[in-house]
């Protein structure tokens, strides 16, 4: 246990050290000036994101995956429906509240939507869009038709919302799907696609593996743009406070205990649930319970770390460095903003357990490595584009329509698993990070750039830009995949052919 949990230590330090390094690198340059008591928070931050990061990863080993595949297969062999359809629905809206990084962002945005509202309707849309994916699995449909269909019904509803004087709200919906595949989420999600598909077995079950998140991404924008309808009148948004506290230790022991509360509650339903259904259905032995209450108790260590840390350490520092950049200049902003870009999806949780997963299914054709060069250049570009949207204040249909259109083109030519694996990850790159360190750099550029008025159009909507971008660059990767095969097959046939002319001229 002791080995496993140095290793994954490890891997956390690798993902969180260059974003650190970055902004401690700019804070002795003319971009940043952070006070040594800022600086000092930070670094404390930082190593305390490590730990958190490596006990969740085998937290998440030990407990979350081996839960959800468990009920995935289980519920499989009942071969009913009824129950099926229930149980998935519940887990789609219980895992949803337990999310830390939708509690983020529903917080950030409490003076235009009450929070519980926010996350309820959020959960609603999660639970009925993980019955439509498990079903599509059972059925063994097509993920490209069901996502082309439902994207279309989403930016028809979006149209609604422009029509009804709410486009504010727009981004906030786009936001709204890419936080609720998180932590919790997603190896759980994940996991339960992965029982399910090998339970019901076929020649393609990798391929229905994935594909989950994905679908389960469009539920909360299609919430809470219907939600958005509901609301009239002038939205009074104001900008949350992102300053460090100088009372630090009783801050901390204040953020400490509303997080335990909120992981607490979250993994209690979670775990309860579990329970019920171990009792009908699963039955496992009382060793293997143990050692899920072990991997759970990791778990919720890492997660109260990491999301204490980066809610006192990282979302100020995020805030202070979006205003230093914006106040230098455009050109600063967008540079900068696609180098934090490149290493800051490195750090999100979430992201080694799909990157994992990806490779064990695929038998290493999809390597690790692989999954996160493409993320990292897929979120670096999304947050790039974020600062230019700032700059020149313009709608993020601009880059959402076009994004989207090419991410379902592209699903039509290449490996049906690589659309699968794409639109997940579009997912789970947009985790409690984003959410606590990109977003509030976006609010502190701006509220410089274009003031406060503007925070909730310009602003928020990174969050969907960094859960649309991986969708293109990942199926690229299918793209490579199929001219690296042409090559080879190219190959083959001419060393054929030239062995044959060697025959053929020696023989004469």
């Amino acid at each position: 246990m002791r080995k496993q949990l140095w290793h994954k230590i490890k891997e956390a330090l690798v993902s969180v050290l260059p974003v650190t390094l970055i902004v401690i690198i700019l804070n002795f340059t003319p971009l940043i000036d952070l006070s040594a008591y800022e600086i000092i928070v930070f670094s404390i931050s930082a190593v305390a994101l490590i730990v958190g990061i490596g006990l969740f990863n085998l937290g998440a080993d030990m407990a979350m995956q081996p839960m959800g595949e468990q009920i995935g297969s289980s519920l499989m062999k009942s071969n009913k429906v009824k129950i099926i359809v229930f149980v998935c629905f519940i887990m789609g809206v219980l895992i949803t509240i337990a999310e830390p990084d939708l509690t983020v962002l529903a917080n950030q945005v409490s003076a235009v939507v009450e929070p519980m509202v926010l996350i309820i309707s959020i959960g609603l849309g999660v639970g009925i869009f993980l019955v439509l994916a498990v079903i599509k699995i059972i059925l063994k449909k097509d993920l490209s038709m069901m996502l082309m269909f439902f994207y279309a019904l989403l930016f028809a509803i979006a149209s609604l919302v422009i029509l009804n004087g709410n486009g504010d709200l727009l981004a906030l919906s786009f936001d709204s799907g890419g936080v609720t595949t998180g932590p919790i989420t997603v190896p759980f999600i994940m996991s339960l696609g992965v029982g399910v598909a090998a339970t019901i077995g076929g020649r393609n079950k990798n391929e229905n593996s994935f594909g989950l998140i994905a679908l389960c991404s469009v539920g909360p924008i299609i919430a809470i743009l219907i939600l958005s309808v509901s609301i009239s009148g002038t939205l009074n948004f104001t900008v949350p406070n992102y300053e460090i506290s100088q009372n630090l230790f009783s801050d901390l022991i204040h953020e400490i205990g509303n997080v335990s509360l909120d992981l607490l509650l979250a993994l209690s339903l979670i775990v309860g649930f579990f329970l019920i259904i171990n009792f009908i259905y699963i039955k496992l032995p009382r060793k293997k319970l143990i050692q899920l209450s072990i991997g759970i108790l990791y778990t919720f260590i890492g997660l109260l770390i990491f999301l204490t840390s980066v809610t006192i350490g990282f979302m100020p520092i995020g805030y202070k460095l979006g205003t230093s950049l914006a106040e230098i200049g455009p050109i600063a902003l967008i540079i900068m903003g696609f180098i934090l870009g490149l290493v800051v999806v490195l750090a999100e949780p979430a992201v080694h357990v799909l990157t994992k997963q990806v490779e064990e299914i695929t038998l290493g054709g999809v390597s690790k490595n692989q999954m996160l060069i493409a993320l990292s250049v897929g979120v670096g570009v999304s947050i790039g584009l974020s600062m230019i949207r700032i700059v020149f204040d313009f709608s993020i249909f601009y880059y959402l329509i076009p994004g989207y259109f090419i991410s379902l083109g592209l699903s039509f030519f290449v490996p049906k698993i690589y659309t699968s694996i794409a639109f997940d990850s579009g997912g789970v790159a947009s985790g409690p990070l984003t959410s606590s360190f990109i977003l509030p750099l976006a609010v502190g550029a701006c509220m410089v750039m274009q003031g406060e008025s503007k925070v909730l159009s310009d602003a928020y909507g990174i969050v969907a830009m960094v859960a649309m971008t991986p969708l293109i660059t990942i199926q690229a990767l299918g793209f490579k995949d199929i001219l690296s095969k042409k090559v080879k097959e190219k190959s083959r046939m001419r060393k054929i052919i030239d062995s044959d002319d060697e025959q053929i001229i020696n023989f004469m």
